[in-house]
């Protein structure tokens, strides 16, 4: 068995399916079936189990596969080790992006980021805030760029607190909001609860069963051209040339939402991702 044998059963581990398998590896399926019959004569044992819902490793498959996990793991840290001896950044990088971060600041970020780095590896992740806090939990990212307070044992920094605003098109800017037809969005369950409290707040409430959207981008553009009017962050209003009207609770307070880069103090340890975190608290200076 070589290197690519390893790379091999860890794709087959992460899809369970031959045909997913092959395209990943960029082989055909009857190359790569090959390959597993002579790793299996190799080793003198039965790794894979086929089926018509995909593949199941056996317990001799489990073993070999716990193993190879560590191998390559440890032949990734020496690599890791042999290019920073070369003064060169590199190894991997695994990186959670609120989605509306993600649409308005990421490319910049990413491209600068590539431009600087060209050997780092990177896996970027983008989702909503509560998921990527729980892949942070878990330890399957190692840094995320999320929106809203969330509790963290780690490093915390904020990036941004930007204002919550009604928008209106300058179509409609003669016309009162409650007049108009709310546009809603599909967006995380922490923001919906401080968007509803507004709501009810302002007595707007009858209005929360009108058009919804998917996304922020739609839900802007719904409203340039004359279709309503939506509740929507800062950051996605660079080019909006309509009514923007920042917005507040009962008790005076604004109504912000905070961004915050989110990392455990042990990952500053790895250049690359310490040169991420590095180049995206300037990008939001």
């Amino acid at each position: 068995m070589d290197e690519r044998d390893f790379e091999i059963l860890l794709t087959l581990d992460r899809t369970r399916n031959i045909t997913h398998a092959a395209k990943l590896l960029y082989v055909s399926q009857s190359s790569l079936s090959k390959r597993i019959t002579a790793i299996e004569t190799e080793l003198n044992i039965t790794i894979l189990i086929r089926s018509r819902n995909g593949v199941y490793f056996t317990p001799e498959g489990e073993i070999v596969l716990s193993s190879l996990r560590n191998i390559a793991q440890e032949l990734q840290l020496m690599r890791e080790k042999l290019d920073l001896s070369k003064n060169i950044i590199s190894g991997f990088l695994k990186a959670g992006i609120s989605l509306n971060y993600s649409l308005y600041k990421l490319p910049q970020v990413l491209t600068e980021y590539r431009k600087r780095f060209p050997e780092v590896h990177m896996h970027v992740t983008t989702d909503h805030s509560r998921k990527l806090y729980n892949q942070l939990l878990e330890g399957s990212i190692d840094v995320a760029i999320v929106r809203g307070d969330y509790p963290w044992k780690g490093e915390k920094i904020l990036l941004d607190r930007e204002s919550i605003c009604a928008i209106k098109s300058k179509g409609n800017s003669s016309i009162p909001f409650r007049e108009l037809p709310y546009i809603g969005r599909k967006t995380d369950l922490a923001f919906e609860r401080e968007l509803l409290q507004w709501m009810h707040e302002n007595d707007y409430t009858k209005q929360i069963s009108g058009l919804y959207v998917d996304n922020i981008t739609t839900c802007v553009e719904m409203v340039k051209n004359d279709g309503g009017w939506a509740i929507v962050p800062e950051i996605c209003l660079q080019d909006f040339d309509g009514d923007i009207l920042p917005l507040k609770f009962a008790n005076g307070e604004p109504f912000v939402r905070p961004t915050y880069l989110m990392f455990s103090p042990i990952v500053l340890k790895l250049p690359q991702i310490e040169k991420f975190i590095e180049l995206v608290r300037s990008f939001s200076n």
